[in-house]
């Protein structure tokens, strides 16, 4: 049952809903995920006044703590992670409500003293036995975690009271895993009960294409395939794999970033218009482009993947990624994919969609390009038009949030000579108001019971289904192609798109 306040119109938007009576455990509380997101995103939500009074944070980790050493940790990683100012007054009302819990996952002690711990709780922070179970830890422990709930009668509830589970990505390493993972979930929580955080639709620039498509009459009119030349999708980081060797060995990029983020990204550019902006409209369009989303019949011409060698980025000089501490000297984990996708629509046909992402490339930038075809006419002579190229529209979605729109403009002077401008949209420009944090936006969801930014088993599923024949070619096909640090991937990237006449934007 959600908790309503009687004295709110729906229809005021100054007033922002506020979680009812909760709390939340938190598995794999020592780990990074945690101290640098979640605990700051739960703190900045507290100090937004969008926590309800006595909400409580059980950790749950392997470490010895008392609970006063488990505060400490939250308060520093606070300190040092939050987005909004610290107040000591915040800080006090909501870690009266820590505790701290250690144990192994299989520790069956461990998961009694962490049932009384609840109890506890909601009779002394009134949280009136709603509970969300946050699963921060490796994907191999999700079973162990979520039988042990089930076998504690953790996961219980009556009418009156919910229970929810919130996993982290990766979920699964390919198709079958993924429906594994999917049925070990099932078993336990129902399909309304379990949210799959891809912190990517999160982020405010991401809702704001649905935004910027659906409530402007000027772009959908050219949202196809008479219009639209083709879309890149980039998601660019411009450092390496840092301590992740254990996660990313064998995971590589099209696993961690392609499958998730980047999919999700292609399904709100191209879907059509939902209904309404629920849950449940919004994940039906998401799957239908997921559904008739094609391979190329050529993955050795249409994909390519690489792995940073060393070279200079932000200029300093760095190892490649086989001089990685815990990195096999053979491994063939690639650090930059980029496939070419189909969506098999009357509106995107023969429209391609071409997804790239990688470690250690020229800056840290995500961004989707919807590049439009040529003007068919242009009455101007070739020398007039030789600046010239393609009209797009760039979403930004991080770091610097925004829109850019690039069209053709006369330069000043008698001759008639056309060249390239850009219009810009800066969110931090435009509005006062700071973006919120991904993590507190989908905290705040979890604890309201509202999914519309999380991805349904099926549209994982369905991600999956399209990766893993790349993956399998790729694991046929001997080692990534090298590229060195801070440049744009390797050449095999560009060789893929100028078959097509095309080139990648330089972001």
């Amino acid at each position: 049952m959600s908790h309503t306040n009687p004295l709110r119109s729906p229809q005021d938007r100054r007033l922002p809903r506020i979680a009812g009576p909760c709390g939340m455990v938190l598995f794999g509380v020592t780990g990074d995920l945690s101290r640098k997101k979640i605990m700051p995103a739960i703190y900045d939500l507290a100090n937004r006044g969008l926590l309800p009074p006595g909400f409580s944070l059980v950790g749950f980790a392997r470490r010895d703590w008392a609970d006063q050493d488990f505060a400490q940790i939250v308060h520093d990683a606070v300190k040092e992670h939050a987005r909004t100012p610290f107040r000591e007054e915040v800080w006090n009302q909501l870690s009266e409500g820590f505790r701290f819990v250690p144990g192994d996952f299989d520790d069956d002690a461990a998961f009694e003293q962490l049932r009384r711990t609840v109890e506890e709780l909601d009779a002394l922070r009134g949280t009136g036995g709603n509970m969300a179970f946050y699963l921060a830890i490796p994907p191999s422990f999700f079973g162990t975690v979520v039988g042990q709930l089930k076998e504690h009668g953790l996961a219980d509830h009556d009418k009156q009271q919910w229970r929810r589970v919130v996993v982290e990505k990766p979920f699964g390493h390919d198709l079958e895993s993924a429906r594994e993972l999917n049925e070990i979930l099932a078993g336990v929580f129902p399909s309304g009960s379990i949210f799959r955080i891809d912190h990517y639709l999160g982020k405010e620039t991401v809702q704001n294409i649905l935004a910027m498509r659906f409530a402007n009459n000027m772009f959908e009119p050219i949202w196809n395939s008479n219009y639209v030349d083709h879309v890149q999708i980039t998601m660019a980081e411009d450092i390496g794999i840092g301590g992740r060797a254990g996660y990313y060995d064998g995971i590589g990029a099209a696993r961690d970033v392609i499958q998730n983020h980047l999919l999700q990204l292609m399904a709100l550019v191209a879907m059509e218009e939902p209904i309404a902006f629920d849950a449940e409209s919004l994940r039906i369009e998401k799957q239908k482009v997921l559904a008739s989303a094609q391979l190329p019949p050529r993955l050795d011409t249409t994909t390519a993947r690489g792995q940073y060698s060393p070279g200079w980025a932000g200029g300093e000089k760095v190892i490649g990624f086989l001089e990685e501490e815990g990195i096999k000297k053979t491994s063939t984990t690639e650090t930059y994919a980029a496939i070419t996708v189909h969506v098999d629509t009357r509106r995107w046909a023969g429209v391609p969609f071409y997804l790239r992402t990688g470690k250690r490339l020229g800056r840290r930038v995500t961004e989707v390009a919807v590049v439009f075809k040529r003007a068919p006419h242009l009455p101007f002579t070739q020398t007039a038009t030789e600046d010239l190229s393609q009209n797009a529209l760039v979403i930004r979605v991080q770091p610097d949030e925004g829109l850019t729109m690039r069209f053709g403009s006369k330069v000043p002077g008698t001759a008639m000579e056309i060249r390239d401008v850009n219009m810009d949209f800066a969110y931090g420009g435009s509005f006062t108001e700071a973006s919120a944090e991904a993590y507190e936006r989908l905290i705040l969801d979890v604890l309201l019971g509202d999914p519309p930014l999380f991805p349904r088993h099926e549209e994982v599923e369905l991600s999956w289904k399209l990766l893993d024949p790349v993956i399998d070619h790729w694991a046929k096909k001997g080692k990534p192609d090298p590229y060195d640090s801070g440049t744009w991937g390797p050449k095999s990237a560009d060789a893929m798109l100028a078959r097509d006449g095309r080139s990648w934007r330089r972001p």
